[in-house]
């Protein structure tokens, strides 16, 4: 689906009925014009829709209760737990701390601020007093085997045990401590659950499974329990705190998981996510008119579809050659990816909702949920990207647009190949910075931490004390890959893109000027209607005066008039025209004739093409004509000393 401007440019070329031809043109151009704009006005519907659709589906209320989660569970501490919170975990004594003090304390809500008893709670929690606990919490563990790495000779006798980085290979299922009790035997997992990417593992779901029971009381003997028989062992790496709560204030579910990581180095890496989601989505009458937008965005897609197959069919291979054609795909596909999602996860919910919530002893896995609510986001949130993107295709009638599209084409190799340069001085700083300050700097500790700090380089939020671990490659490296890619490589591609804009700007500046603008459309538009209602007096320009003498006239006779007479008329024969009025109206005529006639950005650069190879064939044909003619000199040159 092409709009009609972009793509047919019209070419207006003098005849001689050059009136008439005029006025055809500017029919014409107004005509693709307004199927141009009558196509914009349709997306930007089916835009209008889907920004609907997806700004509906998140809310402010979203990162406030994010926030109040966070600070309860991650930043808040305990006076009884020696001022120990969640990010300041850094052992396993660390960890026991934390669970048995701000956790619980965070958990389970049974008093009031002034310590009375809550009374209306029905053996429930609610956290905030606003967010009911949803069944209980869960911690879980994943354990590594013993002698799953390997030990130089030399050490052997020294260490008895070996336990390797966490993989799926090396992991320990075995039952341990308390047999008899379900904490101490492993618990397998859906092969569709979520895995989590923590940072120095990537952990599966299923474990070590501690269901913590309704009342802190319960939980806290228990948790002591664990941490006295040494549920926490050598082959820990780690351990998983899940809950979900939900406030019907505002229809929201709070999936919260705290994860703390046991490295092979020793000591303990925290990280946490929540996840603020709207799992039951058609509750309110807002909702329902989203729901609406949604039926909508559905027959858009599905409108799209067919007009997208129709070119197919019409244009074959040549329809694969245009980039807004792929844009076009692309944004089919991602939409369509969008509506599985929402299916699945419409389902699902569905599905698992009354069952999540059947006992009140367990827990509820809504985490397997969330992780789908949030997969369906980023998708929503790629295609809203590209649905954006996709205007410019749009409003590439107007010349501005156009000398931007265009400088970008004609500029595309000399990026491509500037971006190759660049590329690879970038990532030799890169990998040498990571060699060099790796180990001592966490913005190098991985590769990927030494690309983006070098991207916060060149944007100059750096801080260069940390480089001070190296005192003498340190500047070294600091100064020099400031000085090639800030000053030099990016300076290149500046010029790149200012010389190539320079000569687009020269190349529109000597065509002619005759395309119909919004503002003229609009223009006219509200004249007609003003004529139409009897407000303006019509006016005619001499594009119309000439466009009716074509109707009025048949084609002999407007060639007939158009000529006069070998004899003139007597009018002419009376009052010859001066010579000075001659060749006014001689150069008017050519102005009106230079000035009927246009010719589009490609037609021009095909001619200057052409113009140019023509230049090549002349200048080669003279050139062989002057040895030609050289060769003819030096032969009569030769037959007259040979006379002599």
């Amino acid at each position: 689906m092409e709009p009609a401007a972009a793509l047919q440019p019209v070419v207006a070329v003098r005849r001689s009925g050059g009136g008439a031809t005029t006025a055809r043109v500017s029919y014409s151009k107004e005509r693709e014009l307004k199927t141009t704009l009558l196509e914009l006005l349709i997306y930007i519907t089916f835009l209008v829709t889907l920004s609907l659709m997806t700004f509906g589906m998140v809310s402010t209320n979203m990162y406030y209760l994010n926030k109040v989660m966070e600070d309860l569970f991650v930043e808040q501490t305990s006076s009884e737990s020696s001022g120990i919170n969640f990010r300041s975990i850094k052992s396993q004594a660390d960890f026991w701390e934390f669970a048995e003090g701000p956790l619980l304390d965070g958990l389970y809500w049974s008093t009031w601020y002034d310590n009375r008893t809550v009374t209306d709670l029905k053996n429930a929690s609610y956290i905030f007093y606003e967010n009911l606990l949803l069944g209980v919490a869960q911690i879980r563990q994943l354990k590594v085997r013993n002698n799953t790495c390997s030990i130089y000779p030399y050490f052997q006798p020294f260490l008895k045990s070996c336990y390797s980085r966490y993989s799926y290979k090396a992991e320990d299922k075995s039952d341990f401590g308390l047999k008899d009790e379900p904490e101490w035997k492993y618990v397998s997992a859906s092969s569709f659950s979520p895995w989590y990417w923590g940072s120095v593992g990537f952990y599966r779901s299923g474990g070590f499974i501690v269901t913590l029971p309704r009342s802190k009381q319960e939980s806290m003997e228990k948790l002591a329990s664990l941490r006295k028989n040494g549920w926490i062992t050598h082959g820990t790496r780690a351990v998983f705190i899940d809950f979900s709560t939900f406030n019907a204030n505002i229809n929201l579910f709070c999936i919260v998981r705290l994860v703390v990581e046991f490295p092979a180095t020793g000591g303990a890496l925290t990280s946490f996510q929540i996840h603020s989601v709207k799992l039951l989505r058609y509750v309110s009458y807002y909702d329902y008119f989203l729901a609406s937008c949604e039926v909508a965005f559905c027959l858009f897609i599905l409108t799209f579809i067919i007009q997208e197959a129709i070119e197919i069919t019409r244009l074959k291979m040549e329809y694969f050659r245009s980039a807004w054609n792929w844009l076009d795909m692309l944004l089919i596909a991602v939409s369509i990816l969008a509506i599985c999602f929402n299916i699945y996860r419409t389902i699902e919910v569905s599905l698992l909702m009354e069952e999540l919530l059947s006992n009140a002893h367990v827990y509820p896995d809504f985490y397997f949920l969330a992780f789908w609510q949030v997969i369906y986001d980023n998708v929503i949130a790629i295609n809203v990207f590209f649905a954006w993107i996709k205007i410019f295709k749009y409003v590439s009638f107007s010349k501005t647009m156009t000398q931007l599209s265009s400088t970008l084409s004609r500029c595309a190799k000399d990026i491509i190949g500037f971006a190759i340069m660049f590329f690879i001085i970038f990532i030799a700083y890169a990998q040498f910075s990571h060699l060099v300050f790796g180990p001592q700097v966490d913005d190098f500790s991985t590769f990927q931490n030494c690309i983006f700090s070098q991207f916060r380089i060149v944007l100059g939020d750096f801080n260069f004390e940390s480089l001070e671990v190296n005192s003498i490659l340190g500047p070294i490296y600091y100064i020099s890959f400031v000085f090639f890619v800030f000053f030099v490589l990016l300076n290149m591609f500046l010029a790149i893109i200012n010389d190539t804009y320079s000569e687009v700007k020269a190349d529109f500046a000597v065509i002619p000027n005759e395309e119909l603008h919004i503002a003229d459309l609009f223009r006219q538009s509200y004249n007609k209607a003003l004529v139409k209602l009897k407000l303006r007096k019509p006016e005619t320009d001499l594009g119309d005066e000439n466009l009716e003498r074509s109707k009025e006239f048949p084609s002999t006779k407007r060639k007939d008039t158009s000529k006069p007479s070998k004899g003139g008329s007597p009018h002419e024969k009376r009052h010859p025209k001066p010579p000075k009025l001659q060749k006014e109206s001689l150069h008017r005529s050519d102005s009106v004739a230079a000035s009927q006639s246009s010719v589009s950005p490609e037609e021009f650069q095909r001619l200057l093409r052409q113009t140019s190879e023509l230049e090549k064939e002349l200048n080669s044909a003279n050139a062989k004509l002057s040895r030609i003619m050289k060769s003819m000199q030096q032969l009569k040159n030769a037959s007259g000393k040979t006379t002599q």
